[in-house]
């Protein structure tokens, strides 16, 4: 069976007038509507034993005009707009601040809508990353409403729609990267910030046009593993930045021994063979690579004795 897809409705602008050149035109209704009134039993009464109907209905009329276009004046504050609807069809939206006058049967409902550019600040969300570790991580959505017509319309609640929307965008994006300790060149959560702020960005975008909502800035706020295995990971990581500080070390201290035999040699200082070449090696390592203080021992005799 064939669906007819939802109608995304697009925000236009309409025209309404300025309140403070209506407001003299309805101060004036009140006493006019109740000088006619008066004149239709002063001067009709007398005259015919009954009111002047017609001068009579107008001011009934006139009255309840009156009363109506009241309610037709509204304000907008800066960064505000307000969307009106006539009898269920959208009509346009007013975004300039001020005092206005539109039509009095505008309807009341959902009307305003905030312009402020706003943050969410999600909260923790407990998920896995790529490699399946439960991991911690919150971010912070910075967000304004763009499109008054979709934000009113296409969705039954903007600021609801934009707490699910983060938080499944957030879940969806710890599950597309490793936590860190990437392959070459991979990106992480942990090492690629600006890679994963953009695309966190990309996807809310994706995922809040629907409800004509602009994101300006996405970023993590929070990200740890989870309390379960954080210290499992600690220690990972402590015995990997061991290990590679081993492997500095003992690739700088080969380069050292290296250039000495090479100076010892091209200056002639004395003359190794091979054995006395690796024990000169050991003890040059040791030195270099011990990690405590090293405490020379003078040999007084020969290698051979």
């Amino acid at each position: 069976m064939n669906m007819e897809s939802q109608t995304s409705n697009r925000e236009r602008a309409v025209g309404v007038l300025s309140g403070w050149l209506v407001l003299p035109v309805v101060l004036l209704m009140l006493p006019a509507c109740i000088g006619l009134l008066i004149y239709s039993f002063t001067q009709g009464m007398p005259a015919q034993g009954h009111p002047y109907w017609w001068a009579f209905i107008t001011a009934i009329l006139g009255l309840i005009s009156w009363v109506v276009a009241l309610s037709g004046f509204f304000t907008l504050q800066p960064n505000e707009a307000r969307v009106l609807v006539l009898f269920g069809a959208y009509r346009g939206t007013v975004r300039s601040s001020g005092f206005h006058w539109a039509n009095p049967f505008y309807s009341k409902a959902r009307m305003k809508v905030s312009l402020r550019t706003r943050n969410f600040n999600g909260e923790r969300l407990k998920v896995n990353d790529k490699r399946g570790n439960p991991i911690e991580i919150a971010a912070v959505v910075v967000w304004r409403v763009e499109d008054t017509a979709q934000a009113t319309f296409d969705v039954e609640d903007y600021d609801h729609y934009v707490r699910v929307q983060s938080e499944s965008a957030v879940r969806h994006l710890a599950s597309c990267y490793a936590y860190d300790h990437g392959e070459d060149r991979e990106v992480t959560l942990r090492s690629g910030v600006d890679e994963v702020s953009v695309a966190l960005r990309q996807e809310l975008h994706q995922r809040l046009s629907k409800a004509g909502v602009v994101v300006d800035e996405a970023r993590l706020t929070h990200l740890a593993y989870a309390p379960e295995i954080a210290q499992a990971m600690l220690r990972r990581q402590q015995a990997e930045a061991v290990i590679a500080a081993r492997e500095k070390i003992v690739h700088g201290a080969v380069g050292m021994v290296d250039m000495a035999l090479r100076e010892l040699a091209a200056k002639q200082v004395l003359t190794l063979d091979d054995e006395r070449k690796a024990a000169m090696v050991s003890n040059l390592l040791v030195v270099l690579c011990g990690e405590t203080e090293v405490h020379p021992v003078i040999n007084t005799g020969t290698l051979y004795a």
